[in-house]
């Protein structure tokens, strides 16, 4: 059974009454399940992908989208002026397209949206700039829309998620804070702390396995390689249903760095043929079109399968999504806009079109 992380993390899952076998170097205990509190409606409704309308959201995820609007308000309102006038014309479509190039949107991306708004505008004779706001709304949604995927956990057991990222991108903070949803819906997860090139990573990583109370695998300096490895080969035996893979931070352009990558890649594949199953890639939202860069060149490398986009809380300008869309369209699995665990959520096309255009 194939299962989705979709709106709110809502999902269902049947846990096993066969024990498990505990590691003696990893004796934390497993997460009790916790009880799913969507209706089955619900989540067969976020199951479809649908694009979610604010005026119809559950409270919790009002919440959200309030802290997502105000961490996308400095373009929101930058946009937002460009319909202030009285008039549809050249001037206003110059002000919006200067606007979204400002909002890191990217010129193919621009000229995209340009060209729908105008066909949008014709089709549905509109006369008043309020209505071009709307309008653009939808049209980011539409270009937005293929990058809106839930992540399938079950397919395989254990799912193993290999998450990379440059230095700084918050690539270990997001996977603790997916640790915690993981494991709040009755999912075993078990870390490895491949990223053995920086000295605190595997202290950060064990903060987080604590205050989720799960395990973790990590070796005193360590290969990553072999970490990975023995993370994977671990999770198979003790039935979890996720393996977080850790990698180092490292950018692009440290070629050595990314062939161990593709190295740790290649080891993972010896340990379960059919892994890794997810690769990820951790973004800063404030990176604007050099995180357009980065999901190319980690793309060549690895074959990414899903983006999580982090600190969009008030100095991003969030548009690089659009740009990613238009020209490496790689699903988007969570966005973040701060440091606590409800600050990571999953991406909604409609959501972050309303939010981008404030």
């Amino acid at each position: 059974m194939i299962l989705e992380i979709h709106t709110m993390f809502s999902f269902f899952k049947k846990k096993s009454p066969a024990s498990e076998a505990q590691s003696a170097t990893s004796p934390a205990p497993q997460p009790a399940p916790v009880p799913v509190t969507r209706a089955a409606a619900q989540a067969d409704k976020a199951h479809d992908a649908q694009p979610v309308h604010t005026d119809a959201a559950p409270p919790e995820r009002q919440s959200w989208m309030d802290r997502l609007k105000a961490g996308l308000r400095k373009t929101g309102s930058s946009i937002t002026t460009v319909f202030t006038g009285t008039r549809i014309d050249d001037e206003l479509y110059e002000e919006l397209e200067t606007a979204l190039l400002m909002a890191d949107t990217g010129v193919k991306a621009t000229e995209h949206l340009l060209q729908d708004l105008k066909r949008r505008v014709k089709d549905t004779k509109a006369t008043d700039p309020s209505q071009v706001k709307t309008l653009l709304a939808d049209a980011v949604t539409d270009l937005l829309q293929p990058l809106q995927k839930p992540l399938a956990i079950g397919d395989h057991q254990p799912t193993v998620i290999m998450v990379a990222g440059v230095n700084g991108a918050g690539k270990t903070t997001s996977i603790g804070k997916l640790t915690k949803h993981l494991a709040d819906e009755g999912l075993s997860v078990l870390l490895a702390a491949a990223d053995t090139f920086r000295a605190a990573a595997k202290e950060q990583l064990a903060v987080w396995a604590d205050r989720n109370t799960v395990e973790i695998v990590s070796q005193q300096g360590g290969d990553p390689a072999a970490v990975s490895f023995d993370a994977v080969t671990a999770g198979r035996a003790r039935g979890r249903d996720v393996v977080l893979v850790d990698t180092a931070g490292r950018l692009p352009t440290q070629l050595h760095l990314m062939e161990e990558l593709k190295k740790i890649k290649r080891v993972v594949q010896k340990a379960d043929g059919t892994a890794p199953h997810e690769v990820l890639l951790v973004i800063d939202g404030n990176t604007g079109q050099n995180a357009l860069a980065q999901v190319k060149a980690f793309d060549d490398t690895l074959g990414l399968t899903g983006l999580i986009v982090t600190k969009l809380d008030g100095t991003a300008k969030g548009g690089v999504l659009c740009a990613i869309a238009r020209e490496k369209p790689i699903p988007v699995y969570f966005i973040g806009v701060g440091e606590k665990l409800e600050d990571l959520e999953t991406f909604n096309a409609r959501e972050f079109a309303q939010a981008l255009l404030g």
